[in-house]
């Protein structure tokens, strides 16, 4: 068995492929060869000299943006791939020597020692789901900005606004006001054309979105939490996706990174802020579903209330160890298919 270390860029590559040979003369000193290579062009190219490796071997890379293609297309020729978590590969990010061919062969090294922290590489349904939930919250934040910028253009040229602006009656008011400087009515045109444009656009995306939903009955079970509504639901099941795959309940906070950041030394503990690791999209939806649940659940509420302990200055700590709550309600529903209880 071969052990390849990629070091995977957009021009140019590198390939370093650990021989260990024959085990008895490895126990006999015999230094295992390292051929290390370089691999110029797309990833095309670097599939195709990862094709013509001899006999059976496993590979290992960083994750990255597309990490997903490259899994599914090394799959194909390699005994095994794996994919390492960027963030914990302390021996090449804090090295003081830090080039292409020397990550490549640390990435071989540490496969045949079998110390690669592992990232989960999830099914390609399950991520092109993850790429429509994160398209639909840029549209959604992109008709936000154009409609900050349309209010704000009426409050610089001291216009009043209906107070439901958007509708589709205040958009054609919005059209039919009448400004001075074509200049103004220019960028209100483009700006009104623009919400149109996005209101179609997260439409079309919500009904997509709703018909794969309709497919994953997770959805729907994780929907019977107070407050978790279809786009919250759908986050949390696609990023979930194999509830097996989390070793308890708790790990989901660490996974959405909901847990603090720990210094501990010498028998003293310091806790910071949460580590924000993991889908910051997945965390701004559970934030708005904590603070309905805690408004719709007398359960989640005696949570949270149990939590701030009367200190109105605890309140973000609060929220946060309830969106904590509502993630990990999720995942044990998932693992038991059983709706949620209000009962304690």
């Amino acid at each position: 068995m071969r052990y390849v270390g990629l070091d995977l860029h957009a021009k140019q590559s590198t390939l370093a492929i650990l021989d260990p040979g024959d085990p008895a003369r490895t126990a006999e000193g015999t230094r295992p060869r390292m051929e290390v290579g370089t691999v110029k062009g797309s990833l095309k190219r670097v599939l195709e000299a990862v094709a013509r490796i001899k006999g059976p071997f496993e590979i290992c890379f960083e994750a990255s943006n597309g990490y997903g293609v490259v899994y599914d297309e090394l799959a194909k020729v390699a005994r095994r791939v794996v994919v390492a978590h960027p963030g914990h590969l302390r021996l090449i990010y804090r090295s003081k020597d830090k080039h292409d061919r020397g990550d490549a062969k640390k990435l071989a090294k540490l496969l045949y020692a079998g110390l690669v922290p592992e990232v989960w590489v999830p099914r390609r349904e399950v991520r092109r789901w993850r790429h429509l939930i994160v398209h639909r919250h840029r549209l959604v934040a992109e008709r936000t900005r154009a409609k900050n910028a349309a209010r704000a253009l009426l409050r610089s040229l001291a216009v009043e606004a209906p107070k439901r602006l958007w509708t589709k009656r205040n958009l054609r008011w919005l059209e039919a006001v009448a400004f001075e400087d074509p200049c103004d009515a220019l960028i209100r045109d483009e700006l009104v054309a623009r919400i149109r444009y996005l209101d179609g656009a997260i439409r079309q995306a919500e009904k997509r979105l709703d018909a794969i939903a309709s497919e994953h009955p997770g959805v729907a079970l994780v929907r019977t939490i107070p407050g978790v509504g279809p786009r919250t639901a759908e986050a949390l099941v696609a990023w979930i996706d194999d509830p097996r795959r989390f070793s308890h309940s708790k790990a989901i906070g660490k996974y959405f990174g909901l847990v603090p950041c720990e210094d501990s030394s010498g028998g003293r503990t310091r806790q910071g802020h949460i580590t924000k690791a993991g889908p910051a999209l997945v965390r701004r939806v559970l934030n708005q579903a904590a603070w309905r649940a805690r408004a719709l659940s007398p359960r989640v509420c005696a949570f949270f209330e149990r939590v701030r302990g009367g200190d109105r200055d605890r309140g973000k700590i609060a929220i946060v160890a309830t969106m904590h709550y509502v993630a990990r309600a999720a995942l044990a529903m998932l693992r038991t298919g059983e709706a949620w209880r209000e009962e304690s």
